[in-house]
């Protein structure tokens, strides 16, 4: 038994709000959403506030944070009349659902998951909602009976706890009481990753994270990406040195954040033959002799023309942030409408209704 409320596929996805977005935001989910709401999909795109807590501890920060985040949405493109923008915490239903899911998965299980073996082995101190995140996260996607969930190849692991936490709920509590029925409530959700952004780089070849302080903010003004360009890693571990290499004398912490610009046609258009493919583009990497500042001069003034228009787009909507609050707060109450026969099913499943 679903619960949609369309004929179309249900897609979900959600970013934190603990800062400004970053060009990795951008490319790992953020544009995926521009491109995925016209085709066909009901797009319902959260705003993950309670996932935010865990960081973010001050009321003024998390409530600035989160206004921001969905102005950013709407600033890169996303259509509201495509897609449902709303604040998590507007559906509380999802902090009774990861309950539900506590209470049927075991801590060995979660001891994989793989924020929390990178703060183990960074001897971070743990707290319960670190630990956990993966079945808030498996109750913000199950509790949409999400088919669809875009996200970067890092974050395929969460799918892959709400996959086990949908047949887990399902063989427990939904029993086939008559041959032939459906047995289950849940639908296994599908990771989306586009194969060619999986991992966004940052200025120093790590993956691109706020966390890191290796990011160049989507929203930046001119002179701090000339700044944050500047000072990409450029030592010999990012050059090849081998000539049978195809990457042969590249930067590849430079190139790696310029090829993602590969086909943009607003840059095609202002003159940038070499974003065209990317043979040209290795093509006018190969053509400095070895000579990085020219290459990292094109990267920022790329990321320039590229962020600029979404910078003014931004500004002009931020103008207005009492119709941002009223949209966040008529789709919160949108959303819970659209599960609240899955979330009575499942209160029903597990006994709640007496």
């Amino acid at each position: 038994m679903t619960h949609n409320t369309s004929n179309n596929k249900v897609l979900v996805t959600g970013i934190q709000a603990t800062g400004r977005p970053h060009i990795g935001n951008y490319f790992g989910t953020m544009k995926q959403i521009v491109e995925l709401q016209h085709k066909g999909y009901e797009n319902r795109v959260f705003v993950a506030d309670y996932h935010s807590l865990v960081s973010v501890q001050d009321a003024d920060t998390l409530s600035q944070s989160t206004l921001d985040l969905a102005i950013d949405y709407l600033a890169i493109g996303v259509d509201p009349k495509l897609v449902t923008i709303y604040k998590q915490s507007d559906v509380p239903e999802v902090t009774e659902l990861t309950w539900i899911f506590n209470s049927i998965t075991t801590m060995p299980y979660l001891m994989r998951a793989h924020a929390f073996k990178d703060a183990e082995a960074k001897n971070k101190e743990i707290n319960v909602a670190k630990f956990e995140y993966p079945l808030l996260m498996a109750a913000d996607i199950l509790i949409h009976n999400a088919e669809i969930v875009p996200v970067g190849k890092d974050q395929k692991q969460h799918i892959e706890v709400a996959r086990d936490t949908a047949e887990k709920f399902n063989r427990i509590f939904c029993k086939t009481e008559t041959e032939g029925e459906e047995a289950g409530i849940f639908k296994m959700p599908e990771a989306y990753i586009v194969s060619d952004v999986e991992t966004v780089p940052g200025i120093d070849g790590q993956k691109m994270s706020k966390s890191y302080g290796n990011h160049i903010p989507l929203f930046s003004e001119d002179e701090e990406i000339r700044k944050l360009v500047m000072s990409i890693v450029t030592d010999s571990g990012s050059v090849a040195t081998d000539s049978s290499d195809p990457m042969a004398g590249i930067p590849s912490n430079v190139f790696n954040i310029h090829k993602l610009f590969i086909g943009n046609s607003d840059l095609i258009n202002a003159g940038k033959t070499y974003l065209a493919s990317l043979d040209s583009l290795k093509e006018f990497y190969r053509s400095t002799e070895g000579k990085y500042k020219p290459l990292k001069d094109a990267l920022a003034e790329d990321l320039i023309l590229f962020i600029t228009p979404l910078r003014a787009r931004r500004a002009e909507i931020a103008k207005n942030p009492d119709e941002i609050r009223q949209m966040l707060a008529q789709n919160g109450a949108i959303i819970r409408e659209k599960v609240h026969h899955l979330v009575a099913d499942i209160r029903k499943k597990v006994g709640f209704v007496v």
